[in-house]
């Protein structure tokens, strides 16, 4: 596909009242193996400034795998990977979260024991600038660092409507409250990408419109692009502005939610029926 046809595919997924920036993230003939398992092959798509981009197949077809690819947790035998046009060379995850991608996890990854706040807060880590030592003693620049750290982490209780619980160790919450809290923790590092592995798995229809609600916010108010694995195809179908589908480590569909609907291929591996 050329840089028209992109064009063209982003305009008819936006809508009216849509839009899309450059390409911000390129993956280019991305090849995956453990040992002989193949588990991504030739794999090239992208993603665009402000946009919400999902990721959909049946299980095992490598959707956390690249995931894991694109923040650093699995490095590539084969392909390239472009972020802001400069190509990545063996990042970490450490190394992806300072350029701003932030991510959450199919299995909540929680202190259950520590409070809401707390959780939240650790988000902000690769944010504080203060040493060990003055963080201990906590005085001058550590102490309003800790201040403002704080004010932000209060500023996404209250965008994730939490407030009641910001005091309550997060393993005394329900289920969708504690998969709330974790993308509250990615919030808090103000990530211009946020990954999200399968954000309702497990959710009731109540917490699954929730969550939804969150997710349009985090992209429209907070202008964050979004890239999103997720089962339900109501949610996939609903909210994204493009899907890219995987299906044993594949890729056979890429497009416009309307056109990944309609994509044969797609529906014999995915949907399992033409009609």
């Amino acid at each position: 596909m050329d840089m028209n046809d992109i064009n063209s595919a982003a305009s008819a997924a936006a809508g009216p009242g849509r839009r899309f920036g450059e390409v911000i993230l390129d993956l280019q003939n991305i090849s995956l193996r453990f040992g002989g398992v193949k588990a991504l092959t030739d794999i090239s798509f992208n993603v665009r400034e402000h946009e919400i981009r999902s990721i959909i197949g049946p299980n095992g077809a490598g959707k956390s795998s690249m995931l894991n690819v694109i923040n650093g947790v699995y490095h590539p035998q084969e392909g390239k990977i472009l972020h802001h046009g400069q190509e990545r060379k063996r990042l970490e995850p450490y190394m992806a979260a300072r350029q701003g991608i932030a991510r959450t996890f199919q299995n909540i990854a929680l202190f259950k024991g520590m409070s809401v706040l707390d959780n939240i807060m650790t988000g902000r880590n690769l944010k504080m600038k203060s040493n060990i030592l003055q963080m201990a003693l906590y005085w001058g620049a550590a102490q309003k660092e800790e201040i403002a750290h704080r004010e932000k982490v209060e500023e996404v209780i209250d965008f994730l409507e939490i407030q009641d619980v910001r005091k309550t160790p997060v393993g005394q919450l329900p289920y969708g409250l504690q998969k709330r809290v974790e993308l509250g923790r990615a919030l808090a590092a103000e990530p211009s990408m946020l990954l999200l592995d399968e954000p309702m798995a497990g959710m009731n229809v109540e917490e699954k419109q929730d969550m939804c609600r969150f997710i349009l916010d985090v992209n429209d108010q907070f202008g964050t692009t979004i890239v999103l694995i997720e089962h339900d195809m109501g949610v996939v179908m609903d909210i994204s502005d493009r899907v890219v589908v995987l299906d044993y480590g594949k890729k056979i569909g890429d497009g416009a939610p309307d056109e990944v609907r309609n994509n044969e291929d797609v529906i014999r591996a995915y949907l399992g029926t033409s009609h």
